[in-house]
């Protein structure tokens, strides 16, 4: 049984801030596809559409003159290890199980490499999941953070969302 909603999570003040900064229609995408992708890859639904709808919370604005500036994100960026603990944290406020907690913040984790040294990393399921539907939705120069959505859209997405994750864990449930 799910103790956080979709819903919860985003109408939270702080993720409307936070996963504001970076896109909430792509947010909404990533959520929509770590879905998708979660039942071939037999990854809990709710985990995984938690952890794409979260995964760039930590993102900061890399803006020159008003333009999104790549290289200096790539230079600098840590959005992975801000947003990883910063969903950790709003997670465990609305009252998600502390397990579920942990493991959507290393999927947030371990969603990008752009902070981490070159190297191979042996990524989990969910983690596998997150990172699959973060690149599914990516457009080149950063675009798909530049997407827009009216507010009630994305609310309606994120409510068909939840139900379908409810239907799964109600058939779970009585097979």
């Amino acid at each position: 049984m799910r103790k956080v909603t979709l819903e919860e999570l985003f109408v939270h003040p702080i993720t409307q801030k936070y996963v504001g900064r970076s896109g909430i229609a792509h947010a909404i995408a990533v959520a929509e596809k770590a879905f998708d992708i979660s039942s071939k890859a037999n990854v809990d639904p709710d985990l995984a559409a938690k952890a794409g709808f979260l995964h760039d919370i930590g993102h900061y604005k890399w803006y020159r003159n008003g333009e999104w500036d790549y290289q200096r994100y790539k230079e600098n960026d840590i959005h992975a290890i801000k947003g990883a603990a910063r969903a950790h944290k709003l997670l465990v406020r609305c009252g998600e199980d502390m397990q579920n907690a942990k493991a959507i913040a290393l999927a947030i984790l371990l969603h990008t490499d752009s902070y981490l040294p070159e190297g191979q990393l042996q990524l989990n399921p969910l983690q596998q999941v997150v990172l699959e539907a973060d690149e599914a939705d990516e457009e080149p120069g950063g675009g798909h953070h530049y997407r827009k959505i009216d507010y009630q859209e994305a609310l309606n997405r994120i409510r068909e969302l939840d139900t379908k994750i409810d239907n799964i864990e109600n058939l779970e449930q009585t097979s």
